[in-house]
């Protein structure tokens, strides 16, 4: 093998495996599998309808035509009869054929030579004789011989006695056909013929003599044969006695039981199962002799005239197998991409665990949402302050289960009007010195939720993200508009109070605007964090937002645009607060709007709006906007200038997240030595840690793999399962008690996992690990 051919094997093999791995998921197979009933179902379906039409017209087709040729027949036979019939009647009023004439010796040769013409003007008569009653000769076209001789030596029946012949030649008194039996001609060979007796005078109530015919049944059923040319079964003719008076079998055999089966159907077309095999029966009912003219035919002969069709079906029904499948492999593997994208983020096996044959995707996202949602009913505190920290950022959100937790804090009331502000603390550089770390934790357990005394007010402790402070949601009761101000002062000192009461601290604080709609609380907060901004050095630590409306200097007649509402707008943006942000934009610009203005007036107004974007763009460090500045400042109307000044404020708050996410070198240390002393926390979670360290859930993802090599579930089982095997080692406390010891609520799922990471249950690895120690 030549080093090329080698390479070319070695990569097709390798080809294979990765695409017999995608197999290995249950999930795939699953979506695979849905895929190809989806579409396999219907044409199957369609297949066999089409089939079925195909087989039951093709059915219907050859039956008719059995029909109409059984049909035929009937009218040929009962012809034929017919003729018998009107040839009797000939016979009784030829008057060379009367008693006197044929016993007459002269006249009985002209009676002989009648008799033969009439046998000759009928195709189906192999012989005709004439009985006078009560006379022992009987006449033919080849004379006149003795009763018993003609039945006895000339024609002798093999189930019909001489005297039941002479019985029948005496007392039949209406037209007789005698079913098809063995008939010995001369004592030499046999035929199988239908005798037909019709009395002298037909239909007279008392007839004086028989004409009979012997009829060949060859002859009835050479007729059948001839107009059924094409036809492959079996052929009867019953008498109104349900006797089969002649049949013509081509292939087909049926037993009397079976006869009898056929001898009670209705005229028309019937399907029966004979003896395990199906049959098409065609049943004719002839009106004038009331016989019933039948085929039976095997339903495998319809089959055998569709096999061109049976072919083309399947051969169309095959492309279009293999066709649907290979679109539903494309299918399931589109809708499969974006869970194996999850499960290898996500990095269900570490890296020393041989890989699993199967995997259960949807067990995992079960387990997972499961452990989700017992974390969210286990750390009420940490829902509670992360709810009102979306308030804060985001307003009140348009989510029920949200609604719900807030009602339960008690910031809503619905007896009375209720008023919201926002207070943000700060700490002096100096307060973050190691010996007030206890302090600042301390404030954080003080303002948690506290009622001062006297003042009917609900403060709640918000943490998040920005270094050194911490913000509070002051909800009370509307006193008014006349002492609103000095209810919230002396909110403010009671807060200051319970501080310099329990601690050494004597923090900052800016102080929003109260509003009375909850869902306006993010303003607020803004508002807080614009004024903790601008607070004047030196003067009082208290700085109230409406306060910043005394700083603003003088501006010409005409500008409509409050210095309160560009620090906010600023503020906002610095925040990466969107939502307030494009809400600011939107009340300026409906000022502008609300205003005739001259055109370079409006012009400066909306030049002062856009210099506030780009200051807040510098001081993010988003120097690009000012290579774009030209495109800013031309503008035909305020909606074009509005949308440029909202598609820079995306630019800008995307620009201060991915800021936060690269603001600390040493964040992810921090957060490892976090993970490091909380993993055994059962609330513990990638979403709970990214919150408390105010970064994306991705970055965080993406940088603790970096820095661990593992990612962060994996990082969580590892130290969990050190932590169980040393105290299994260690300590005899029962095994259930050490696995919700490392946070770990769902027992069996963890000794699952512990067995294929380390090839023993848990009480195998204590047996075992426990005896080496002994043994030592």
């Amino acid at each position: 093998m030549t080093i090329h051919n080698l390479k070319s094997f070695i990569v097709s093999t390798f080809t294979f495996r990765i695409n017999w791995n995608h197999f290995k998921s249950k999930l795939l197979l699953r979506y695979v599998l849905s895929y190809i009933l989806i579409f396999l179902i219907p044409l199957t379906g369609v297949t066999i309808f089409v089939y079925d039409s195909a087989v039951s017209g093709l059915r219907t087709e050859i039956e008719q035509s059995n029909i109409n040729q059984l049909n035929q027949v009937k009218m040929t036979i009962d012809s034929r009869i017919a003729e018998l019939r009107e040839l009797s009647g000939r016979i009784a009023y030829d008057r060379r054929l009367t008693p006197y004439m044929v016993r007459d010796d002269y006249y009985r040769v002209e009676a002989i030579q009648a008799l033969a013409n009439y046998k000759a003007n009928s195709s189906i008569i192999e012989d005709i004789f004439l009985y006078y009653h009560n006379d022992p000769i009987i006449y033919s076209y080849r004379g006149l011989t003795n009763v018993n001789v003609a039945f006895d030596s000339f024609y002798r029946y093999e189930n019909w006695s001489l005297e039941d012949v002479t019985l029948a030649l005496n007392e039949t008194n209406q037209m007789v056909i005698r079913p098809a039996e063995n008939v010995t001609i001369n004592s030499s060979r046999q035929e199988t013929m239908l005798t037909i007796i019709v009395p002298i005078k037909p239909n007279a109530p008392y007839p004086y003599g028989s004409v009979v015919y012997m009829v060949k049944e060859s002859n009835l059923t050479g007729v059948m044969d001839s107009i059924l040319s094409d036809f492959t079964g079996s052929s009867y003719i019953l008498n109104q006695n349900d006797e089969v008076l002649t049949a013509s079998n081509h292939g087909v055999t049926l037993s009397q039981e079976h006869l009898g089966t056929l001898a009670a159907l209705d005229a028309g077309i019937h399907n029966l199962s004979l003896n395990n095999d199906k049959y098409s029966v065609v049943s004719v009912k002839s009106g004038e002799n009331r016989w019933n003219y039948m085929t039976i035919m095997p339903s495998y002969q319809f089959f055998s005239r569709v096999a061109h069709v049976q072919t083309l079906i399947l051969l169309v029904f095959g492309i279009a197998v293999i066709t649907g499948v290979l679109a539903a492999f494309v299918l399931a593997r589109r809708q499969y991409h974006p869970i194996k994208d999850l499960m290898e983020f996500a990095k269900l096996r570490v890296s020393d665990t041989p890989e699993p044959k199967t995997r259960n995707e949807w067990e995992w996202i079960r387990q997972t949402l499961h452990e989700y949602s017992t974390r969210i009913d286990m750390q009420e505190p940490f829902v509670r302050n992360q709810c009102m920290l979306l308030l804060l950022k985001h307003g009140k959100p348009d989510d029920p289960e949200i609604e719900r937790m807030i009602a339960g804090v008690g910031l809503e009331s619905p007896q009375e009007q209720v008023i919201y502000f926002c207070v943000i603390l700060s700490w002096e550089e100096n307060d973050a010195a190691e010996e007030l770390q206890k302090d600042r934790q301390q404030v954080h357990e003080i303002l948690s939720h506290v009622e001062p005394s006297g003042l009917q007010a609900n403060i709640y402790g918000v943490e998040f993200s920005a270094d050194n402070q911490f913000a509070l949601i002051v909800s009370l009761p509307d006193p008014g508009q006349d002492s609103l101000k000095l209810r919230m002062e002396q909110i403010i000192r009671a807060v200051q109070g319970l501080i310099s009461e329990n601690t050494r601290l004597d923090p900052s604080m800016g102080v929003g605007t109260p509003y009375r709609d909850l869902g306006q609380l993010n303003q607020s907060f803004i508002e807080a964090a614009t004024a903790l901004e601008h607070r004047m050095v030196g003067s009082s630590r208290i700085t109230y937002f409406d306060q910043l409306a005394e700083q603003n200097h003088p501006v010409a007649k005409g500008v409509w645009l409050p210095r309160k509402s560009l620090l906010k707008l600023e503020q906002s943006l610095k925040q990466g607060n969107e939502s307030v942000a494009v809400q600011m934009i939107a009340e300026m610009m409906e000022t502008i709007r609300s205003e005739p203005l001259q055109i370079h007036l409006l012009r400066c107004i909306c030049f002062d709006l856009l210099n506030a974007l780009l200051r807040s763009a510098s001081e993010v460090g988003m120097n690009e906007a000012f290579s774009s500045i030209s495109d800013y400042t031309s503008f035909e109307t305020l909606e074009e200038f509005e949308d440029k000044l909202l598609s820079l404020t995306t630019e800008i708050c995307e620009k201060v997240e991915r800021n936060h996410e690269q603001a600390a070198p040493k964040l992810i240390d921090d957060i490892v030595h976090y993970v490091n002393q909380q993993f055994a926390d059962y609330t513990l979670s990638l979403e709970h840690v990214a919150l408390k360290f105010s970064v994306s859930t991705s970055y965080l993802s993406r940088s603790f793999k970096e820095k661990t090599g593992i990612s962060f579930s994996q990082y969580i089982w590892k130290r969990r399962t050190e932590e169980v095997i040393r105290l299994l080692v260690t300590t005899s406390a029962p095994l259930k008690e050490i696995i919700e010891q490392v946070g770990y609520l769902d027992a069996p799922n963890f000794i699952r996992k512990f067995k294929k990471e380390t090839g023993l249950t848990p009480g195998q690895y204590r047996k075992e690990h426990r005896s080496n120690r002994l043994d030592i």
